[in-house]
C-alpha cells in the first residue's frame, strides 16, 4: 500500500480523521505486530468502521462506504487542479502529471480488498462496508442530489481498470457539477466564525420553478433575459423585483438559481445587518468558474441606517471593480429602497443643500441596472391563480364552490396576492 503522506495536491482534508486512521491500518496491518499492536490497531480500524456509519447515516451513503467515503472527499477538495477544471474539464499542463500521481494512490485505495483486512485483523464485520445498505432508504438526508452523484461516481471509479480513466471521470465530474462546497450546492448563507466570513452551504432550497408562478409573463421574461445573459458571460445588469407583498418576487429568484444551477449559476443570500461582509464574501467567490448571484429578500432602509452606503459602495463607486462572475438581486416591497420623508425637500430642513439628500437616497436605486414590478393580481387574475394551484394539486371542487370559498378566504387572510391563493390551496389540502 503506498503511503498516503506522499499526496500533493489533495491533502488537508476536511472530515480527514477517517481517511488518516483508515490508511494508517492498511500500511500496518501485515507489518510484524506484537499482540498489543495488533489490538491497537484492531480497534482503530472498528473506530473507522464506527464513522463510516455514521457518515452513511448523515449523508445517506449505500453500496461500498469506503468507496463512497474516498470519492466524498475527491469531489470536496478544492486545489490547484480541481478549482481548474470545475465547469472548464479538462487543462493544460504540468500538474497534470502531479494528479495523475496523486489518483494513482486513490486508485490503489479505491482497489484494496477489505475482506483480506478483515480476516487479517479478525474482523468479519468489514464485510458489510462493501455493500452496505441504510435502514431508511427515505429518510432525511443532507442532501440527496448531491448523494446521488457522489455514489454514481463511486461506482465508475471502482469500475475503471487505469490510473488515467480513474482521472478522466474525477475530472469530467469537476466539469459537469464543480467541485467542493460551491460546485456541488445551489445556495448559500453568510455566516462568522470568530473574525472570519464564512459561506455555508444551504442543504435544502425550495424547488420552485418559473412556470410554478402563475402570469408576470412579462415580468419573468425580464428576469430570464437578463440572468441567461449573466450565465453565457454576456453583459447583464444587477437587478430589482419591487412591488405588492405576496406576489412572487421571492419565488422567482428562487425559481432562477433551480433553473441556472447546471450553467454554473450560485446564489448567496445576505441580509441586510452583514452587507459590511460583502467585500469579504465577493473576494471568496471572484476567482471561481462559477457566476453568483448575491441575493437580498425584502430589501428597505430606514432613514436611520446606513447600511445601504456599503452596498451603494460595493454596487458601483468602490476602488475595486465589482467581478464580473457576481451580480446583485434584491426583492423589495418599496420602488424607492431608502425611506424619504417631506423633510427631505422641505425649506425647512436644517440641511442646506437639501436636494443632495435626496438624491443620496435615489441613488442606490439607480445602481440597480433592471427593475422589475410585481404588481398585485385583480380579482379575475386572483381566481385563475386559484383555478391552476387547485388543478396543479388535484383539488376536487366544483369552480363555483372553490371560487366562492377563496373570495371568503382572500377577505379574512391579506387579499389579492399569489401567497393568498396559496395559502388558500394548502387550507384545502389540509382538509383532505
Amino acid at each position: 500500500m503506498k503511503n498516503t503522506g506522499k499526496l500533493i495536491l489533495y491533502r488537508n482534508f476536511d472530515k480527514d480523521r477517517i481517511f488518516k486512521d483508515f490508511t494508517r491500518v492498511l500500511e500496518h496491518y501485515r507489518d510484524d505486530l506484537s499482540g498489543s499492536e495488533s489490538e491497537k490497531l484492531q480497534i482503530l480500524c472498528y473506530e473507522c468502521l464506527h464513522e463510516l456509519i455514521e457518515l452513511s447515516a448523515s449523508h445517506g451513503f449505500e453500496g461500498n462506504l469506503w468507496q463512497n467515503y474516498l470519492t466524498f472527499l475527491l469531489v470536496n477538495h478544492e486545489n490547484a487542479y480541481s478549482v481548474s477544471c470545475e465547469i472548464k474539464g479538462r487543462i493544460q499542463g504540468s500538474i497534470n502529471t502531479l494528479a495523475l500521481h496523486d489518483f494513482g494512490i486513490f486508485k490503489e485505495l479505491f482497489d484494496f480488498d477489505l475482506k483480506e483486512l478483515g480476516e487479517v485483523l479478525q474482523i468479519p464485520e468489514l464485510e458489510i462496508l462493501k455493500n452496505y445498505r441504510r435502514a431508511d432508504r427515505d429518510g432525511n438526508v443532507f442532501n440527496r442530489r448531491i448523494r446521488d452523484r457522489i455514489c454514481q461516481l463511486s461506482v465508475r471509479l471502482e469500475q475503471t481498470d487505469t490510473v488515467e480513466e480513474f482521472k478522466d471521470e474525477v475530472t469530467e465530474f469537476y466539469r459537469e457539477f464543480g467541485v467542493g462546497k460551491l460546485g456541488l450546492h445551489k445556495a448559500f448563507r453568510v455566516e462568522h466564525e470568530r473574525d472570519d466570513v464564512k459561506i455555508v452551504p444551504i442543504t435544502n432550497i425550495a424547488h420552485v420553478h418559473l412556470e410554478d408562478l402563475i402570469g408576470y409573463e412579462l415580468a419573468k421574461k425580464k428576469l430570464i433575459d437578463n440572468t441567461e445573459a449573466f450565465v453565457k458571460g454576456k453583459q447583464a445588469n444587477n437587478c430589482l423585483l419591487f412591488g405588492d407583498a405576496g406576489t412572487g418576487k421571492s419565488t422567482s429568484v428562487k425559481a432562477v438559481i433551480n433553473q441556472y444551477y447546471s450553467q454554473g449559476l450560485r446564489m448567496i443570500e445576505i441580509y441586510k445587518h452583514q452587507f459590511q461582509d460583502l467585500n469579504d464574501v465577493i473576494a471568496q467567490v471572484k476567482n471561481r468558474n462559477y457566476k453568483f448571484i448575491i441575493y437580498m429578500d425584502d430589501l428597505s432602509f430606514e432613514e436611520f441606517e446606513i447600511e445601504y452606503k456599503y452596498l451603494k459602495a460595493v454596487i458601483e463607486g468602490g476602488l475595486e471593480k465589482k467581478p464580473d462572475n457576481v451580480l446583485i438581486y434584491a426583492t423589495s416591497n418599496r420602488r424607492h429602497l431608502v425611506r424619504e420623508k417631506f423633510s427631505d425637500k422641505a425649506d425647512r430642513d436644517d440641511e442646506l443643500h437639501t436636494s443632495d439628500t435626496v438624491q443620496e437616497k435615489l441613488s442606490l436605486v439607480a445602481r440597480f441596472g433592471v427593475t422589475i414590478y410585481f404588481g398585485k393580481p385583480d380579482k379575475k387574475e386572483f381566481q385563475n391563480i386559484v383555478k391552476n394551484l387547485a388543478g396543479r394539486h388535484h383539488i376536487q371542487m366544483a369552480e363555483e364552490e372553490l371560487l366562492a370559498e377563496a373570495n371568503k378566504w382572500e377577505l379574512s387572510h391579506g387579499g389579492l396576492s399569489g401567497r393568498t391563493a396559496q395559502q388558500f390551496i394548502n387550507y384545502l389540502l389540509g382538509k383532505q
